[in-house]
Order: structure tokens, then sequence, then C-alpha cells
């Protein structure tokens, strides 16, 4: 799937004494949030312009420790700005909690206010130093980088770490306006209601009400073929402000590089495989599931016949590198019980080489926007099952609108355990059926545009290159 682009290159560059021009990253501390402006910050440094990248110890540690997809040491060029912040709770993740939103890590997040001081101390220093600084914040940091609006020579840009789609419809409730079905929406979004605890819907509403009114404009991580109908509404529902949004992505890369003598077991596993014989399955890492429902996909993937590849960790706590982790109970013997077609992966896997690799066919994913997005690159077609946010959003256009999914479990069903005869037929129906047969195709064209986007003249290399020429005049 190689094609010379823009995001294999990784020039070397010298953080020059007096600098045209310094990008500030100030990522939001989840791991869905912290790699995406990781990966941005390498795509902004192949033009030579030195990116810093700040946050507390713990959670740029976690960024630079779960890379994938490209050379860790890449990550050397970007200047990291570990800051110590005071010692926050961590509890563990309760997967017995009726919301499945990651409550455990809103001491995380409430502590990251504590960044608000050396970030503006950085600020300060650097608007001395260069030209233009250029803070690229994510939407949950705004409170972090009001220093930004006080300074002459500094320009903020929120990063919205959802699709455009997620976006668009929060922007068009903000209004006041009914969803109905339309080119651009179709009829019955899932409401918010189970996708947050209240204290975080606090919290969003907090950033977004009180700190984003001053802002040079918007950035995704998404592409124009993809969602430019989207980017193209909130172009104009912000015309009033002047806003631009930038379309930036696929933030990851899109070839993956020769494996290295560290060998994964689970991509020598899938090297057994036929082609697009695999299904992945995956539920990101903030998802807590219970022993019943652990118990139930078990039953589920054994019994469709497919072969599969299982993520089975725990979710994050607010710091990965503190304390136990709970090992999820499969059914005795189960392991062996599918020995030669499926692998229980129990710790931190190569997702973007695995949707990557040839055998993987399928992907049983939550619909995290990271994870929807590499899967679309890597053209693979998704079985939908969103567990909280911005997810069950997502659902709807990964299945109804991109057409490239199906659906595990409605999110009017979200209190329900899926039994593993959903679970099977979901498989069965993405990896041996001819629709499923029909989304692979769709997905695997998709994909190669999507990779084509980022190469010299492509949709997404312009769009970036218009970014950068917008960020150093």
């Amino acid at each position: 799937m190689a094609m010379a682009n823009r995001q294999q290159h990784q020039p070397s560059h010298g953080i020059t004494k007096q600098a045209q021009v310094v990008v500030v990253m100030v990522p939001f501390p989840a791991q869905g949030h912290l790699n995406q402006l990781l990966q941005l910050s390498r795509l902004i440094l192949s033009y030579n312009i030195p990116v810093r990248y700040v946050g507390a110890t713990t959670h740029n540690r976690q960024a630079k420790q779960r890379v994938h997809g490209w050379d860790p040491d890449a990550a050397a060029n970007i200047h990291f700005h570990d800051i110590e912040i005071p010692p926050f709770r961590c509890p563990p993740p309760n997967p017995n909690a009726k919301i499945k939103f990651p409550s455990q890590l809103q001491p995380a997040f409430n502590a990251s206010s504590h960044l608000t001081e050396p970030v503006s101390m950085l600020l300060r220093a650097l608007s001395c130093k260069a030209r233009k600084v250029i803070v690229i914040h994510d939407s949950l940091m705004a409170s972090v980088i009001q220093e930004a609006r006080l300074l002459p020579n500094v320009e903020s840009y929120i990063f919205h770490s959802v699709s455009a789609f997620a976006v668009s419809l929060y922007s068009w409730k903000q209004r006041g306006k009914i969803i109905e079905d339309n080119d651009m929406f179709p009829r019955d979004i899932p409401s918010l209601e189970g996708c947050f605890t209240a204290e975080f819907a606090d919290f969003v509403t907090c950033q977004y009400n009180n700190y984003q009114k001053f802002n040079s404009g918007c950035v995704y991580n998404t592409c124009k073929l993809v969602e430019g109908a989207y980017i193209d509404f909130l172009e104009k529902e912000t015309l009033k402000e002047g806003n631009k949004h930038w379309a930036l992505g696929p933030f990851n890369p899109v070839t993956i590089p020769e494996r290295s003598k560290k060998k994964k077991f689970c991509l020598d596993w899938l090297d057994k495989k036929a082609r697009n014989s695999v299904i992945y399955v995956s539920f990101g890492t903030t998802t807590a599931l219970d022993d019943e429902q652990i118990k139930e996909l078990a039953i589920g993937l054994r019994e469709s016949k497919q072969n599969f590849v299982w993520v089975l960790r725990d979710a994050d706590k607010g710091d990965v590198f503190s304390g136990e982790e709970r090992s999820a109970e499969l059914p005795e013997g189960y392991e062996d019980s599918v020995d030669g077609v499926g692998l229980v992966v129990r710790d931190w896997a190569p997702q973007l080489e695995i949707l990557a690799h040839p055998a993987t066919g399928g992907f049983m994913s939550h619909c995290g926007w990271n994870s929807c997005l590499e899967s679309i690159t890597m053209g693979v077609p998704i079985a939908a099952w969103p567990m909280h946010s911005d997810q069950p959003r997502n659902t709807v256009l990964i299945t109804k609108i991109l057409k490239i999914g199906v659906v595990v479990k409605e999110w009017e069903l979200r209190d329900a355990v899926v039994t593993s005869n959903i679970v099977e037929s979901a498989v069965k129906r993405l990896m041996a059926s001819t629709e499923g047969d029909e989304m692979r195709k769709r997905a695997a064209e998709m994909g190669e545009s999507v990779r084509g986007s980022v190469a010299e003249g492509g949709v997404s290399r312009m769009e970036m290159e218009s970014f950068i020429a917008h960020i150093t005049s």
C-alpha cells in the first residue's frame, strides 16, 4: 500500500536562536487525544518547523511509549516539555458502571489545570524569541492556553479530536436546529444520553463556553475525501467569525515501515492467514467490559468460526504507569479451544500495523475517531460497537453515510448485554457474506483514495501546505 508521501519524510531540524515560527502542541491527557497531536507534530516537523509538545510528565511518556506505525526515534526531534504536576488520584476502571465513559480518568483531566501557569510562562518566553508562536491545543484544553490571547505574536488553533461529522451535529444543535433526515444528517441520530458522566459534561461545557471564543481557526484529523461536506458545513456555520477549518488528516502514517527485528508476535501470526480472513477486535484504551460481556464476546467470536485477533486489556488509568491492571477472565480452556483460529492479546497491540496487514479484513471497534480514521486509511470495514462519547455518532457516519460498516450494538440498547449470538451474527455479516464483501470493496477503495490524498497534489497534502503557508506567513 506504499506510495511516497510527505508523511514518511522526517528531515532533521535545529531550533534556531531566532526561530521564525514555533508550534506548541497542548494535548488532552487521554490516549486517543495524545496520539493524534503527536502524529500531527511529526507532520509539521517534516516542514522544518520546530514543535514543542507540552504535557504532564507521565502523559508525555505515555504518548512516546505508545507510538505505532512509525519509527519512535522520529519523536526525538520533537521538543517535549515534561511538566511535573501535583499527584492526582488514579482509581481503577469500573467495568460495572452504568455509563461506560471512563470516569476513572476525570482526576487526570482535572489535574491538567496545573499546566496553565507553566504553559503561560512557556508562551511568554517563546513569544520573545520567535516571530510567531502557533498554539494548537485540544478543544478540551482551552483553559490552559489563555495566555495566548494576551500576546500579540501568538495565534491559537483549536484541535477537534473527533470527526467533523460529530462537530457538525454539535454545532447544528447549539444553534437550536432540529436534526431531520436530509443530505447532511440521517434521521434518528443517537442522543448524547449515556455518552458522558455529568462531571465530564460540565468539564466540556466549561472549556467550550468560557475559553474558546478567541481562536484563529480549527484543525481536524480528517480528510476532505471522507468528510468534505461536514468541513464545508462548519465553514459556512462560522462564516461571521471568519474562522477557517482545516482538514489535515489522516495524521497517522499511510504506509507502514518494514517490521523491526523485534517482531510482534501477533503480526507473525497474521502472516500465516489468508488475505482478508481475520477480524481484529479492540475497543480502545478507555473501555472496560464486565465479566459477563467478555464471556459473551468470547463465545460469539469462537462460534463465528472466523479468524480473529482480540486485544483484551483493561482500560487505562489516569497514570498508565501506576498500579496493577485487572486481567479479564475468559471461559476455562478458551484459548486452547480457539488455538490457530483466534489470538488473544493482553498487552499493547500495534493497531495500525494490524489494520494494514493484508490478512485483516474487518475491525470490531468502539468507533473512537482515532480507530475509525486508522481503519478507513487502511481500507478495513468496521463492526461498530459504540461505548461512550462521540462513538455512537461516529457509528452513524461509518455505517449509514460512508456505508463501510455494520452495527453490532444499537445505542438505544446500550444497557443490554450483547449476546454471543449477536456477536456471531455481526462477525459473519462482516466477514462471511456478500454484503460484507461489498463493504470491504468500498472500504478498500476509500482507503486507497485517502492514502493518495497525502501524496504530492493530493487533497490532504494541499490542505496541509495551505495550513503551513498560513501559519508561517
